[in-house]
């Protein structure tokens, strides 16, 4: 829980606190009274009187009645001190700087485990243990640097990591970037990034609170929680950047099937990331870069245009823009003809304009006003203006503040001579600006924003779904483990996923038999080993009933083998879409390229079930192999509408089937006449 007395206290004490402010329990209390906090302050030592100014009582039970209690104590004696008091001294807010409880031993562990249950018998609030703190408008309870410009429209940063969010901060001053409150949860006994955020979005005020939020996140207590609660604050118009470390591949399970070995918990952080809406990140430096992008004008399209005086980093941009599926388009025509009066000789109007190293800031101003009023095409404008040595930067950058103001276009301002014209960037920045002093970083970041979903629908789709047929099914299947061929195709007909005519059976004639009435070419494949390939239990183009006897008389004959399965013969792209269930998270749903692909390219996209019909297609369009899927050299474009409708289908079938945890369907075969399921494997655990 999060109460006034932690937001806004009308008394703090530091238990602990000195007049060694290299120390944390001094530090804090230099940050609180240069902070000008509004009221009253105390402290417990019992060595001092007065410390830093502050009256200083010798033990808690000299103290009066006080909100927030900071302690900077050995973890031994915090629970102690937190029961002092909260029954003596009416104290319902708790920040532990201290560390040396869950994070280190089984014994801190129970220290901690004891002042959870003493904060929660007494409606207290406790952020901590092992944090640096909190620190908003109202109070800087913190004891790290740098304290960044606070404002109330700047940044609320939620983190899970204390040292993390200092040097998230130290990137962000650096930048311009201003901050409205700073949350280290440290070890999060009571509240988490999860009660952080629902704190937020409950008390998201639309006329004054902030709008951007930054998350650093180690541990996903709750995904259900922060899905409701990020993608509720995003549709009240925020913005959410989030890093989650400890997502790497080495950290998931071994799986038999395709979808379980790659369906690590980092894919499952991917798709609820995309269904919330949340920008994700993967460096201090990304996150903070995105939240600058935040902070201006949005891009309403995909078409940049670059202003510089220097080549090079415009070249640079304009790859990374186009890396990440933005344009730099050429611009052409009479309209370039005035502009080109205004410029020096040798000027390039065509985009990048490049005003050269001896532009002045006149030729810069006439530069943007022909961005902004002369090319409808151009949805956003990045200006690149260093230190040539040529120019008085002042003047430069006060024309760049002022078209920032005017433009109806976002301006995007790479100020890359933080060293020779320091003074003058920090001069743009107290404007109320950012800057982005590296080009590349700055596309990286554009590129995730403008690529973002956006918060998915709540409802699911049935499309028809026979969820009684599906839940029959299920209930029918009493064993754990890989599903037969019959149920995996009853599934998949109860869902509405096209599968390809097929026929199995262990008794060669009747496989003969069936082969003559589907007619030839066709496939055969070994039913029991779960890879088929691996084994030799798949043969292609079968044009006779002789070569099918010979390749029956093999198959059969393979370890684990119950029957042969024959199916006609089809040509197309080989798509793959599959699932795995992931604790905590639910399904998570895989789709990609089929065949062989999957492993060697592991060009996935994940989404968090359900789906809606606009999340599916977002995964679709997100794969680097998307380019395929629209046709290459004569191809014929995949059915995309039908790949996401399967997509989906299969994610409303996993919601009503949570038995099921790993499935595949391999290949989907993309036809001239449609996709069409060929190969899939199912495994329940009841």
């Amino acid at each position: 829980m999060i109460n006034k007395e932690l937001t806004e206290p009308r008394s703090i004490v530091i238990i602990g606190g000195s007049n060694n402010v290299q120390k944390p329990g001094g530090k804090i209390i230099r940050n609180l009274l240069s902070g000008n906090f509004p009221g009253n302050l105390y402290v417990v030592n019992p060595k001092e009187t007065e410390v830093q100014g502050v009256p200083c009582f010798h033990s808690i039970e000299e103290l009066p009645d006080v909100d927030l209690a900071i302690l900077a104590i050995p973890a031994p004696v915090c629970n102690k001190a937190v029961e002092q008091l909260a029954s003596g001294k009416n104290t319902r807010a708790f920040i532990i700087i201290s560390a040396g409880f869950s994070e280190e031993t089984p014994e801190g562990a129970r220290y901690e485990k004891q002042i959870l249950d003493t904060v929660n018998k007494y409606g207290a609030s406790l952020i901590g243990p092992n944090c640096i703190g909190l620190m908003n408008l109202y109070h800087r309870s913190v004891f790290t640097l740098p304290i960044p410009e606070l404002s109330p429209q700047g940044v609320d940063m939620v983190s899970s990591s204390g040292a993390t969010a200092v040097y998230i901060m130290e990137s962000a001053v650096g930048k311009g970037l201003r901050f409205n409150s700073v949350w280290s949860v440290g070890n999060a006994p009571q509240i988490g990034v999860e009660d952080v955020l629902e704190y937020l979005d409950r008390t998201f005020d639309p006329e004054h609170s902030p709008r951007i939020k930054m998350l650093y996140i180690e541990n996903i207590k709750d995904p259900d929680r922060l899905l409701l609660h990020a993608s509720s604050l995003i549709r009240k118009g925020c913005k959410i950047a989030a890093i989650k470390s400890g997502s790497s591949e080495s950290g998931s399970r071994a799986a038999s099937s395709h979808t379980g070995a790659m369906a690590s918990s980092d894919l499952a952080v991917e798709a609820l990331f995309r269904k919330a809406g949340i920008v994700r990140c993967f460096s201090r430096e990304d996150l903070v870069t995105v939240a600058c992008v935040f902070t201006l004008k949005e891009v309403t399209g995909r078409n940049f245009a670059i202003v510089t005086h220097a080549g090079g980093p415009a070249v640079m941009l304009t790859d990374a823009l186009s890396k990440g599926g933005l344009q730099v388009p050429e611009i052409k025509g009479e309209r370039t003809v005035e502009l080109k009066k205004k410029l020096y000789p040798g000027a390039s109007v065509t985009n990048p304009i490049d005003i050269l190293a001896t532009g002045t800031p006149e030729h810069l101003e006439a530069a943007i006003d022909f961005c902004e009023r002369e090319c409808p095409e151009i949805d956003a404008i990045a200006v690149i203006f260093g230190s040539p040595g040529l120019v008085k930067m002042y003047d430069a950058y006060e024309v760049l503040h002022r078209k920032m103001e005017e433009c109806t276009k976002p301006i995007f301002p790479i100020l890359p001579s933080v060293v020779t014209a320091g003074k003058e960037v920090s001069f743009f920045l107290k404007k109320g600006h950012v800057n982005f002093s590296d080009e590349v970083e700055l596309a990286t970041a554009v590129s995730r924003v403008c690529n973002a979903s956006k918060p998915s629908n709540e409802g699911i789709e049935l499309y028809g779904v026979d969820v009684p047929h599906i839940r029959k099914i299920i209930d029918g299947i009493d064993e754990n483990g890989y599903l037969s061929h019959d149920y995996i195709q009853e599934l998949l007909w109860s869902a509405g996923i096209p599968v390809v005519p097929e026929f199995v059976s262990g008794q060669r004639e009747e496989v003969l038999a069936e082969a003559k009435k589907m007619g030839f070419p066709i496939v055969a494949k070994v039913v029991g080993p779960i890879h088929k390939t691996d084994v030799g239990g798949v043969v292609l183009n079968i044009r006779s009933e002789h070569h099918l006897e010979i390749e029956f008389d093999r198959m059969i004959k393979l370890p684990e083998v119950t029957g042969i399965m024959i199916q006609p013969m089809l040509a197309g792209k080989e798509l793959f879409v599959g699932a795995k269930y992931e604790d905590r998270f639910g399904h998570v749903i895989l789709c990609g390229l089929g065949g062989i692909f999957v492993e060697i390219l592991r060009d996935v996209a994940s989404g968090l079930a359900p789906l809606s019909t606009g999340e599916a297609l977002s995964m679709i369009r997100s794969l680097r192999a998307y380019k395929m899927f629209r046709g290459v050299r004569g191809e014929a474009p995949i059915d995309e509408v039908q790949f996401a409708e399967i997509i989906v289908r299969l994610s409303t079938l996993l919601r009503f089937a949570t038995e099921i945890k790993e499935m595949d369907i391999n290949p989907l075969l993309a036809t001239e006449k449609g996709i069409i399921a060929v190969d899939a494997r199912i495994r329940i655990e009841k």
